[in-house]
């Protein structure tokens, strides 16, 4: 695998203890990046005290093992469904590191898993905010960095649910959809700029997100598996890590499954 030296990455909601966006961010430090961590999917002044506590420490708790790797990090909390958010974090990283090589989105929640006859308009609009709007306004920010620079790499982190649509989760499928069709459509738009752009389509994998989902949805998900177990976080950001390496060089648009076996496509 290409080494990272020299590169910065941002990640997005790699705050979790557990998650595919910690995973990643750690996975990149070991490659040699400097690693800018965000933390929340929304605006962090509406958690009550002992929330926000607990989630600057997770984040902080990132950026320490990224610092033990002997790697820069810059940490950063706030909603990154806002586009004033998003222009903050880019302008951030650049006064910090000069420079932003790779982006990384992953934040994202499941929302309510109910049937779309019992899901308000805040359940849609939330779900959509966070987990595909939030991926445009950070690639918009990205790329306009990333196109003076001559050179990017983005992955989106989409979900099997995109592709096949889950039961219960409408507006977490139709986001994930939407992140899929962005990342086809931006590949297209920048690949002869130096710019890659690819989405990681996972399967159940074993994060904290589980526990915002009904058990029986979870059971559901797993059933089709045909691995019969769920995937590690650690198995997406090794995934991750080759596709912003540059031994991924002629690879772009693409959708990569890591299903453990229920996608074969």
């Amino acid at each position: 695998m290409g080494t990272l030296e020299g590169r910065v990455a941002l990640v997005t909601g790699a705050g979790r203890l557990r998650g595919i966006g910690r995973a990643t961010a750690l996975a990149l430090a070991e490659q040699g990046a400097d690693v800018v961590v965000t933390g929340t999917g929304r605006d962090p002044s509406s958690f009550p005290d002992d929330e926000k506590k607990a989630n600057w420490r997770d984040v902080e708790s990132t950026a320490e093992q990224i610092r033990a790797r002997g790697r820069r990090t810059l940490t950063w909390t706030g909603d990154v469904s806002q586009a004033e958010a998003v222009g903050d974090l880019v302008d951030r990283t650049m006064k910090t590191f000069g420079r932003l090589d790779i982006l990384v989105n992953n934040a994202g929640i499941t929302g309510r898993s109910f049937p779309i006859w019992e899901l308000s308009d805040e359940d849609w609009r939330r779900v959509i905010d966070v987990d595909l709007t939030s991926v445009f306004y950070c690639c918009r920010s990205a790329v306009r960095v990333m196109l003076e620079q001559g050179s990017g790499r983005i992955v989106n982190i989409a979900s099997i649910a995109g592709k096949e649509g889950n039961p219960t989760l409408v507006p977490y499928s139709a986001a994930k959809a939407g992140v899929i069709g962005l990342t086809k459509a931006l590949a297209k738009e920048v690949c002869t700029r130096g710019i890659l752009v690819h989405a990681v389509a996972p399967a159940v994998i074993g994060t904290e997100l589980l526990q915002q989902m009904e058990r029986s949805t979870v059971d559901l998900l797993v059933s089709k598996i045909p691995m019969g177990r769920v995937g590690r976080p650690e198995e997406v950001a090794a995934l991750v890590a080759w596709l912003v390496s540059d031994d991924c060089s002629f690879t772009t648009g693409a959708v990569h499954d890591l299903s453990g076996g229920r996608a074969t496509y």
